[in-house]
């Protein structure tokens, strides 16, 4: 009835445009809100009092000419101006089962409401390195990403779904040697594996791939490898955490140098291992993409340096100290950031700048961002970077992952001495994994309860609502087996006769559902979801219990299960957008 309630209150503004009472240009922020007492209506907005301003009129005037100007509808009965201006609402009866005709009819027409109005964003979300397995924190940025995506699509944008490989730089190369040194010590080698390398054993696991496809090929000497290299101390302070990284620099250059052109073959190896067990993990949670884009194909196809030529080009970069540096303290940052070392190679900011702008070149009217909390310093120096480049650093948006703890770490399943998300799904099962990561918002931490996601019962959210789903399945098996009719159309009329109001108020509550999309959809927050999908379940199974659905009369029982199947629609809907399954059975 909101939305009803919205197109006329939209309608009666635009009249009064037209006739000169409110500016031309006038945007209606139209809000209403249900009453808490039925005595002033069932709806209230204060829009004339927001309009009052441009209108030049007091509240009150402004509120008789819009409600002068309602077109005629049959579903308000009547109409009070209250207070200084608030226009309350009185509904026809059975007015608010409209909404369930409407879920029933088609809910796609329904439950779509044109927020996007066809905006094209481009989404990226995990973009995990490629050199280990995913972590529980990367889930949940997953998880969001995922729901986002289905949301913004539901709500009318065109939505492409994108993973940045980090597959070049300083990282892929600590994992190739990190892959190689285990590929030796697999071979016989007295292999001591530096400080700061992976020393996970799915690093081990990898490198015994290696061996069995590859054989010998890659195979040299230990010895040779560490002689004459820098130290790598155990213990120390900051001093030794430079020396270890000295050490594993020159080891990076060793084994480059040793294994020639063989090196970028087994690094190769080693990164589409990992992106394997990524892809697998994400087919897991049901977190799909429509395209990976490789960081080493935007840095050898030259879109970094075309980016960084542009920079300099206009002013934006300058060389300092053997480096190039770009002037983000111009646009707000707090100091300027380096995109290109003394060395001469790329900083990884050289290349999301670049990225960035090969996204608006591919003709994206938004880039929505998924990071991480501890990356949040660093969207002042990208939204700088894009509006210095294309002036469009207005149409970038990060949403930021807070991180995650297991309030259980019963599992029976571990890799290393660390939980990944691979095994939290295993533990957990796709639907409780996603639907938990989804129950708060954001920028909020999450505390992970495994037990609770495991359990059976009315205290796990995800359980609770999905057998809500199944209780309206089953009910219409046994109408079946009764050997009882439905009669859809006839339950829709009967709807308005049931004498409980609790029917009332669950229609009303199936009305909400398009304004709860728009809402969350314009939030960017789809726990707004998980929270109003577990109010309607729990408003349903209350309902169920205390109102025989397959009662003997016909029209009630046909008006109970129409209006208990608009429910399940609804709520399979939800779970859809969540990327959680809806079963018939539990």
């Amino acid at each position: 009835m909101k939305t009803e309630l919205s197109a006329l209150l939209g309608q009666a503004v635009a009249t009064l445009v037209a006739n000169g009472t409110l500016p031309a240009g006038t945007a209606a922020d139209i809000r209403l809100d249900a009453t808490k007492d039925k005595a002033h209506g069932d709806f209230a907005t204060n829009l004339a009092m927001m309009l009052a301003k441009p209108a030049g009129k007091p509240p009150r005037a402004v509120a008789e000419a819009i409600v002068a100007a309602l077109p005629a509808n049959a579903i308000i009965t009547k109409v009070d101006i209250a207070g200084p201006g608030f226009i309350n609402f009185f509904l026809a009866q059975g007015s608010q089962f409209n909404a369930v005709r409407r879920v029933i009819d088609d809910l796609h027409v329904f439950a779509r409401p044109n927020v996007g109005n066809g905006e094209k964003v481009l989404l990226e979300y995990v973009s995990a390195n490629p050199t280990g397995p995913m972590h529980v924190g990367h889930g949940r940025g997953a998880a969001f990403g995922s729901a986002l995506a289905n949301l913004l699509e539901a709500t009318g944008h065109q939505v492409h779904r994108e993973y940045y490989i980090n597959d070049f730089g300083r990282q892929t190369d600590v994992l190739a040697v990190s892959l190689w040194l285990r590929y030796l010590e697999h071979f016989g080698a007295p292999v001591r594996i530096p400080s700061r390398a992976y020393p996970g054993a799915y690093v081990k696991e990898c490198a015994i791939r290696l061996a069995n496809d590859y054989g010998e090929r890659f195979r040299k000497h230990y010895a040779d490898v560490v002689d004459g290299l820098p130290p790598d101390p155990e213990e120390g302070g900051d001093e030794v955490k430079a020396l270890r990284e000295q050490h594993l620099d020159a080891l990076i250059e060793r084994t480059k140098k040793m294994l020639g052109d063989d090196y970028r073959e087994l690094q190769q190896y080693g990164l589409d291992e990992q992106m394997a067990a990524i892809r697998h993990t994400l087919g897991a949670l049901n977190v799909n993409f429509d395209r990976f884009y490789s960081e080493r194909a935007l840095v050898e196809g030259g879109s970094v340096h075309k980016a960084l030529d542009k920079l300099r080009a206009a002013g934006h970069a300058y060389e300092k100290d053997g480096a190039l540096w770009l002037r983000t303290t111009a646009l707000g940052d707090e100091k300027d950031r380096v995109l290109v070392r003394d060395d001469g190679s790329f900083t990884y900011f050289a290349s999301d700048v670049a990225y960035h702008l090969e996204k608006l070149e591919r003709g994206y009217d938004t880039l929505v961002d998924v990071w991480g909390a501890d990356h949040h310093g660093y969207i002042a120096r990208v939204r700088a970077a894009i509006e210095f480049l294309s002036g469009k650093g207005d149409r970038f948006h990060v949403s930021l992952i807070q991180f995650v703890t297991l309030a259980s770490g019963r599992m029976g399943k571990r890799s290393g001495n660390f939980v990944t998300l691979q095994d939290l799904v295993d533990e957990a099962g796709t639907d409780a994994t996603r639907f938990f990561y989804l129950t708060r918002s954001s920028d909020q931490h999450l505390e992970f309860d495994i037990d609770l996601a495991r359990s059976q019962s009315n205290e796990n959210p995800v359980y609770y609502l999905q057998y809500a789903h199944a209780r309206v399945r089953s009910m219409f098996r046994t109408l079946t087996e009764r050997g009882w009719h439905y009669d859809e159309q006839a339950g829709l009329a009967a709807l308005p006769q049931l004498p409980e109001e609790a029917a009332a108020d669950l229609a009303r509550r199936l009305g909400q559902w398009p304004e709860t999309l728009a809402a969350a959809a314009r939030n960017k927050s789809p726990h707004m979801l998980t929270h109003w999908l577990r109010e309607l379940a729990q408003e349903f199974h209350s309902y169920y219990n205390a109102h025989k659905v397959l009662v003997d009369d016909a029209a009630a029982r046909n008006a109970r299960l129409v209006l208990s199947e608009a429910v399940r629609r609804v709520i399979a809907d939800g779970l859809g957008l969540l990327g959680v399954s809806a079963p018939d059975s539990m």
